[in-house]
């Protein structure tokens, strides 16, 4: 074989062997608090607690809360910005980061808010149905 083709072929191995694992490491699941004890790039889905005290602080520069996650439990997240506009309306949150000491620590949070076509759909769906008099 030429020199020319062994070279290209370890480098195309190289250059996949890279790629596949940078991808394994940005592919996550979504965990519980419990599990994402340990674990970096945690994403975590839950719903805000509001019966616990949320806020800015000036101090720190960061937004805290109170979450539960789908399995029930509850933990503070501290968030590094400040509050999104919409977090009282979203009904899910999922945040990405990490648990220190009971702790989440969210590097980035993404908000599924209500849809504001779900009652428009609704409301056409009852329109196109024929009543029944």
């Amino acid at each position: 074989m030429k020199p020319k083709l062994i070279i290209g072929i370890i480098a195309i191995v190289g250059f996949t062997s890279l790629l596949m694992y940078n991808f394994g490491n940005s592919i996550s699941t979504y965990v519980n608090f419990e599990q994402a004890a340990g674990m970096e790039g945690a994403h975590v889905v839950g719903q805000w607690d509001d019966s616990q005290e949320y806020g800015f602080s000036m101090e720190t520069k960061q937004f805290s809360f109170y979450m539960e996650d789908e399995d029930g439990n509850v933990r503070r997240v501290v968030y590094p910005k400040p509050k999104p506009n919409n977090f009282e309306e979203a009904d899910q949150l999922v945040v990405i980061g990490e648990m220190k000491n009971d702790v989440f620590y969210a590097n980035d949070m993404l908000m599924k808010c209500p849809s504001k076509y779900n009652n428009a759909d609704e409301a056409e769906f009852k329109r196109a149905m024929p009543s029944k008099s």
